[in-house]
């Protein structure tokens, strides 16, 4: 039996070596397909984008870029692991993020005390805007994924009318861009000065932060237990004594908490303010980030960077005369072959897996009666 399960784990770990290698190749022969339909060459397509994507300054880019989509793939994440599809990540964090630039653009208390009430204040409004859809589902059976797509509607329209100059809002002096109130430059988060190259977001610390947690939490805990229980059969988990409607709604509420710090980096580290011009649908990128992750803290952080690298490495293709679209195609591809290749990968274990625990476990049947003989 020991040694069965030894043979189960190596092919676990050849599957799961095998999953993105596949998925990574039939992308690059989609990838190399589409450039050869516009008529351009793809050997020096790729080969531009790997010089360009490692060189100094545009490493610092995607470091910069993956912070942001990593807070976004733990965000989904979170639901995915619950069987809970939080669309509505993207209305949680710029709601969030519009609050705590409001909030911290009239703190005038010391950086110390102003910088973590603004992060409390971004995870708070995040994790109470998916609260109403947590509440909505436990309370009247209302998907999930309606409700969220509803009310990224709902928040959209109430920072439009917020952050009017009339409101919440102020023009520059060009009176092309509405903003919030500037946060004062004690409220700026630290950055790490890489010389030429720019600065590295400080935020990042806290990314690495959060994915420690979401992992310990998830694998180390009893409420993680819980939590993948009920993702995994809400029936055995009300079984066991679970309250599933209550990990339903705290999924929810975690999630959203969690939302709350994805423009946080924009926020602290770069604009300072929260204008009409702030980065939006980093929420729909969090999904795909996710998917790409298979829900794991360093999966989701792989994918990040490499969402990173393609958004860096594929707008500097446009100047060099290649179509604009690429980075969409790309990008599409990439997240559609690596759900075909693990759900093929998964199928195929799976059958495997069970055809040699059959016969094994054929093996041990025939061999019992010859060891009785011997031992009589």
């Amino acid at each position: 039996m020991k040694k069965l399960i030894s043979r189960i784990d190596r092919q676990r770990l050849l599957l799961g070596v095998a999953a993105p290698l596949l998925a990574i190749a039939a992308a690059l022969v989609v990838t190399t397909l589409v450039i050869l339909a516009t008529g351009k060459n793809p050997g020096d397509a790729f080969s531009d984008m790997l010089t360009y994507g490692t060189a100094s300054d545009s490493q610092v880019y995607i470091l910069n870029k993956a912070t942001t989509y990593y807070l976004a793939g733990v965000a989904v994440a979170i639901g995915f692991r619950m069987n809970l599809f939080n669309i509505g990540v993207d209305g949680q964090y710029r709601i969030a993020a519009f609050i705590a630039a409001v909030l911290g653009g009239a703190l005038t208390a010391p950086g110390w005390i102003a910088i973590p009430l603004i992060i409390l204040c971004a995870m708070a409004s995040g994790a109470l805007w998916a609260a109403i859809a947590g509440v909505l589902k436990v309370t009247r059976g209302v998907s999930e994924v309606i409700s969220t797509i509803m009310l990224n509607s709902i928040a959209t329209a109430i920072i439009g009318y917020l952050l009017q100059p009339e409101q919440l809002g102020q023009l520059d002096k060009a009176g092309t861009l509405v903003s919030t109130k500037p946060l004062p430059e004690s409220s700026y988060f630290f950055s790490f000065d890489t010389g030429p190259a720019g600065e590295l977001w400080g935020f990042i610390v806290i990314a690495v932060l959060v994915g420690f947690a979401f992992w310990f939490v998830l694998g180390r805990t009893r409420f993680g237990f819980d939590l993948r229980t009920v993702g995994l059969s809400e029936t055995a988990a009300a079984a066991s004594g679970v309250s599933v409607k209550k990990m339903v709604a705290t999924s929810m509420v975690i999630s959203g908490a969690v939302a709350g710090l994805i423009g946080m980096p924009t926020l602290l580290n770069d604009s300072h303010q929260f204008s009409n011009d702030f980065p939006a649908g980093i929420g729909f990128t969090g999904i795909a980030i996710a998917l790409l992750g298979r829900n794991h803290p360093i999966g989701i952080a792989l994918g990040a960077l490499l969402w990173g690298f393609l958004e860096r490495t594929t707008n500097h293709l446009e100047f060099q005369g290649y179509d604009k679209e690429i980075l969409g195609v790309i990008q599409g591809v990439i997240v559609l072959c690596v759900v075909i290749a693990y759900e093929v990968v998964r199928r195929y274990g799976l059958r495997h897996q069970q055809q040699r625990v059959g016969a094994e476990l054929a093996a041990q049947a025939a061999a019992a009666p010859t060891e009785k003989q011997e031992v009589a």
